[in-house]
């Protein structure tokens, strides 16, 4: 079972919207976050001062789907935010609207560790694909001493932990692999211990389309090589850029039948975005998707287990 984790979290000025600071227990990593209008603010923060990592995120205006996130680092991040607040024509940048920034609470973080973690983290939003990534070419650095190359692999992987908490969606992993068919199978009552759904199956029979699915960690997955319709079919759906982003992105690649098909695993906020994205108008994925053991809709499935969470007594009732 996945272990829990304690994350401590800090209103500045008392407000949701203002400056916010986190912290995961027993990790060295300090986490400040704010919108661009408490700028003035942010950079008379002690970890301003401080050498780290920062994001700058805003929205994407071609791309409602995703954000624009530029990543750098400074061992006076104060000082580049100072540079980035300027005007496109001074040498900054103007789509930014949020700025978070890591540091260390021990201080240990070194110039040559700040541009080991840039690089893993702008190959990481890469890999992703959740974001507009505005940096150019990515620079491999290497010469730390194998600890500190580990050191800052643990680092990377609480930032990964910690952003998603804040809001900022862009270095989760949207092709988390799922368990094997024969995993679920073993599942006890469709529901495992570890907390995985049991498989789900979405058919449209008319375009000889057949999808797999299975809920993760909060998401629904669609798996590799599932189908889905060769076009969209709904103009104006706030599913369609979705779908185009997937195309663009190598997600949804050509099938030989001439429907697409999924190339890799990709994580849905929802049953009904999957389903949408699969049949290629808008759907709903509680009656769309059914187990493939028993035919029960995803919706019938989160009631059955709502019911016996709520009384254990119906559980095989």
């Amino acid at each position: 079972m996945t272990q829990g984790r304690s994350i401590r979290l800090f209103l500045v000025d008392g407000t949701p919207h203002g400056l916010l600071t986190a912290e995961i227990m027993n990790w060295t990593g300090h986490v400040l976050t704010g919108p661009r209008g408490k700028l003035s603010e942010l950079v008379q923060r002690p970890e301003c001062g401080r050498t780290g990592v920062y994001f700058l995120v805003g929205p994407d205006a071609e791309n409602s789907v995703r954000p624009q996130v530029y990543i750098g680092e400074s061992d006076d991040v104060g000082k580049r935010l100072k540079q980035h607040n300027r005007t496109e024509d001074q040498g900054g940048k103007d789509f930014w609207e949020k700025v978070c920034l890591i540091t260390s609470k021990d201080q240990n973080l070194t110039k040559a560790h700040v541009k080991v973690l840039e690089s893993l983290l702008i190959q990481q939003a890469h890999r992703v694909g959740r974001c507009t990534l505005i940096n150019g070419t990515r620079h491999d650095y290497i010469g730390l001493p194998e600890a500190d190359q580990a050191d800052m692999a643990f680092f990377l992987e609480q930032i990964r932990t910690v952003l998603p908490v804040l809001g900022f969606e862009f270095l989760r992993d949207a092709s988390r692999l799922p368990p094997s068919r024969d995993a679920v199978e073993e599942m006890r009552d469709g529901f495992s211990e570890a907390g995985e759904s049991p498989q789900f199956r979405l058919t449209f029979p008319k375009f000889g389309i057949t999808a797999y699915g299975q809920e993760l960690d909060g998401e629904f997955f669609v798996l590799e090589g599932s189908l889905a319709r060769a076009e969209w079919t709904a103009p104006g759906h706030n599913y369609q850029r979705l779908y185009q982003q997937l195309l663009e992105n190598g997600v949804l690649v050509e099938d030989e039948g001439g429907q697409r098909r999924f190339s890799r695993d990709y994580a849905f906020p929802s049953p009904s975005a999957a389903a949408a994205v699969v049949i290629g108008r808008s759907a709903s994925g509680r009656t769309e998707w059914k187990r493939e053991d028993t035919g029960q809709t995803y919706g019938e499935w989160q009631e059955q287990l709502v019911a016996e969470a709520a009384d254990p007594r119906a559980k095989g009732a």
